[in-house]
């Protein structure tokens, strides 16, 4: 039987795999007959504190380097002699289209690299003689194992973690490595063996992102479309390869690098074939040049709309506008991390800060004795609020896509979530989470190693925290932190009464625009009066919105949705003096129309 030599399992040991139909091809371990090599090094088991590493047996690498060099990538043909019950099948292996080729165990046992299993032979087998006979010179020419010393020099000395990766990566000044890639995770993923020191390292692919394998809660591996196609074609080009490695950059722990194969850039033929996308957060650091990569992407996107019909796949490439950039207007903000902005569609969409978490009160420090309000009650969210609303208001902003964080369902103690566009926001070239989080007005997201749904300057968003703790900035201070004791009198008769007459002689008062119940109903903010109120603009009525009331739903009135959202694009969340402005809102025609006059001129009318 033929096949393809895949991987070297040690040096009596390889995987051979078929012809690929319609996918990743069937794949056969064979190992080789009457003959051992020493055992390859295996790391302990992960959380069991009672095993230990195992290392090399004497030579057992270098029997591994010797069939790796000679069979990976080529065509080999292999005759099954034994199969057990276990299912594992003993044979011989021939490099090339038949058994005319070298025999490859009487290769290693030549070299000095296995020795005859003499148990059991049979005399009148001549393939056993031959290996017995070649072993015997190898003795006498002293060659390999059979060398004097013992072999101790051939054990590596495998260190499988880094204990400062970011130090580690730095002091390699980006200089390319020599490596052999150890195993392929999914395209973009990958093991390799850095020499001559022995390093085991993971690397992400630098600017990059190929389908992957998520793991469910059972333990089994469940492919996103394309991920066993996009693990082959890494596989079937650098599996077992010497190759060279840029090592360009260690955020959050992940080692990201380029590969460097005589035969191509792997990181750009991954989006030339459609088996990956481009990533902001990590390409900044590609070494080869961001520009390359963009090119890449583009000509698979054109070969796609032409040639195919796979809808998963297309929206792998297209999916919520990842990537875009908008310049659009600032309506409303939410909270310290996400806020209500105008599309040029004129459609309204929530977005998030990508990658960032505004102040939040930690376990069940609520008072139970009143109704928590966030946005007062939560140390910090009134001053990142504010931040974000004198910055952003009414003000056209460059909107970048980073990710869309899926919907998730409600979790033991935990509540559920509705589908998020993350993005990162700058105004006049300023990254608004960044100077948040420089602020000490928000925290920093930390993510898990195989998650790259993040912010594109993330590395940045990480510098901007640690200058803000190391200058004990707002939710790093040391500092009792602001109380906001701000009397809500909104829905309260006797209250508004009772500021009525102080209001009154105050005349003119600056105001927040905190919330719009109709065209002409207002809640507003006066920071002076550090109290909330309810305001009805003088001289006008608006269409009623729909409310519950005790005897149920009251339907609203024509046009009133309309006049809402003429006043929220008009006052929302700005600063106002209450009397400065009179609204008229005449409804004609079917259409609403405007006229604006300053309040002095309405006073002299």
């Amino acid at each position: 039987m033929k096949g393809l030599n895949q991987f070297v399992l040690s040096g009596c040991a390889i995987i051979v795999r078929g012809q690929p139909r319609g996918g990743p091809p069937p794949e056969r371990q064979i190992n080789l007959s009457n003959i051992r090599a020493g055992a390859m090094a295996r790391r302990a088991a992960q959380g069991q504190p009672d095993t230990k590493d195992t290392p090399d047996e004497p030579w057992a690498f270098q029997a591994r380097e010797f069939l790796r060099k000679k069979l990976i990538g080529k065509e080999v043909c292999f005759t099954v002699e034994i199969r057990t019950a276990l299912g594992r099948e003993y044979g011989m292996v021939y490099l090339g289209k038949d058994t005319t080729g070298e025999n490859i165990a009487e290769s290693l046992v030549n070299e000095g690299l296995a020795t005859v299993r003499r148990e059991g032979i049979r005399g009148n087998n001549p393939e056993q003689a031959r290996l017995c006979e070649l072993e015997d010179q190898a003795k006498s020419s002293k060659k390999g194992m059979w060398t004097e010393g013992g072999g101790t020099h051939t054990i590596r000395d495998l260190k499988y973690t880094i204990e400062n990766p970011r130090n580690f990566v730095d002091s390699l000044h980006q200089k390319p490595i020599n490596a052999i890639i150890e195993h392929v995770r999914d395209g973009s993923v990958v093991r390799a063996l850095l020499l001559p020191d022995y390093y085991l390292v993971t690397v992400m692919l630098s600017g990059i992102k190929c389908p992957t394998f998520k793991r469910e809660a059972d333990g089994t591996e469940t492919p996103e479309p394309f991920a066993a196609e996009a693990k082959f074609f890494t596989e079937s080009r650098l599996l077992q390869r010497d190759v060279q490695i840029i090592l360009e950059s260690c955020p959050n722990q992940i080692i990201l690098g380029t590969i460097l194969h005589p035969n191509g850039n792997i990181t750009e033929l991954l989006l030339k074939e459609g088996f990956a996308r481009c990533v902001d957060w990590s390409m900044a650091v590609y070494t080869q040049g961001a520009e390359k990569l963009r090119a890449a992407e583009r000509c698979e996107t054109l070969r796609l709309l032409d040639v195919r019909q796979d809808l998963d796949f297309f929206f792998f490439f297209f999916f919520e506008e990842k990537n875009s950039c908008f310049l659009i207007n600032v309506m409303q903000v939410v909270n310290a991390d996400a806020m209500v902005v105008k599309l040029n569609s004129g459609e309204y969409k929530t977005i998030h800060l990508s990658s960032i978490r505004p102040p939040r009160i930690e376990g069940e420090n609520k008072d139970k004795d009143k109704r928590f309000r966030p946005l007062y009650d939560i140390p910090y969210m009134f001053e990142a609020r504010e931040f974000l609303r004198k910055k952003l208001i009414g003000k056209k902003v460059n909107v970048t896509v980073d990710y869309i964080r899926a919907a998730t369902g409600p979790g033991e103690g935990t509540p559920a979530f509705p589908e998020r566009t993350c993005a990162t926001v700058t105004i006049g070239g300023i990254n608004i989470a960044e100077a948040l989080v420089s602020k000490g007005l928000a925290t920093v997201i930390r993510y898990r190693q195989d998650d790259d749904q993040r912010s594109s300057h993330y590395d940045e968003l990480l510098a901007a925290e640690a200058r803000a703790i190391k200058n004990g900035k707002g939710l790093h201070s040391k500092k009792e932190v602001p109380i906001h004791r701000v009397a809500d009198i909104s829905g309260e008769t006797q209250k508004a009464k009772q500021f009525l007459p102080f209001l009154q002689r105050a005349g003119r008062s600056e105001a927040v625009v905190e919330y719009v119940f109709s065209g002409s109903r207002l809640k507003l903010y006066m920071p002076k009066e550090t109290c909330l109120i309810t305001f009805l603009l003088a001289g006008i009525e608006c269409p009623r919105s729909s409310r519950n009331l005790p005897g149920g739903m009251q339907v609203a009135e024509p046009f009133s949705d309309e006049a809402m959202l003429f006043t929220k694009e008009l006052v929302l969340q700005r600063e106002v003096s209450h009397l400065e402005h009179c609204i008229l809102l005449c409804l004609r025609c079917f259409e609403i129309s405007t006229k604006f006059k300053p309040w002095s001129a309405c006073q002299s009318s």
